[in-house]
């Protein structure tokens, strides 16, 4: 939708940090880790990113299957946690990283419906289990503060800000 010509690569990596590690430092840490695989040639830019959702000095990642999704969406029922995501950008001759944050408050979301949208959507590749853009999106994210996009999976308007200072 950028209107970007761009290619997918795909590495392996290990998506292991340091338990040190809080809140943007951890995206920031695994953005660059998963750029660090790749070697570039000149007049390449590589694209690579992380996304976890901060909830009361815990990081929520992607659930590891059915029942830690549903615990994942029963912690963000009624409370607000913040979407983190880190990009980096790299070349042959440079790097740089850079994040977003934006909060995400849930009303309170019943078994039912907690149920229900992990029976229907199934969004156990995402970050907190859950997609704004799907159903519960719709039904229990009551405000949110910052970048859509960023919660979406790529904050595009700063990112495309970023991109344009990198090449020039």
């Amino acid at each position: 939708d950028l209107h970007l010509d761009f290619e997918i690569r795909l590495k392996e990596v290990e998506e292991v940090y340091p338990e040190h590690l809080k809140a943007n430092e951890v995206t920031d840490f695994l953005a660059q880790l998963k750029a660090n695989a790749f070697d570039l040639s000149e007049n390449e830019i590589l694209v690579t990113s992380d996304t976890i959702v901060w909830l009361k000095n815990e990081a929520l990642g992607k659930p590891k299957n059915y029942e830690d999704a549903f615990v994942i969406l029963q912690k963000l029922s009624g409370n607000t946690h913040e979407v983190i995501t880190s990009v980096c950008l790299k070349s042959s001759e440079k790097t740089k990283v850079f994040n977003v944050v934006t909060k995400v408050t849930f009303s309170e979301l019943s078994d039912e419906m907690i149920r229900f949208y992990l029976d229907n959507y199934k969004p156990f590749d995402k970050a907190g289990a859950y997609g704004i853009q799907e159903w519960i999106g719709l039904v229990g994210i009551e405000k949110i503060e910052g970048s859509y996009t960023n919660v979406v999976g790529l904050p595009t308007e700063k990112f495309y800000k970023e991109l344009l200072c990198f090449i020039h």
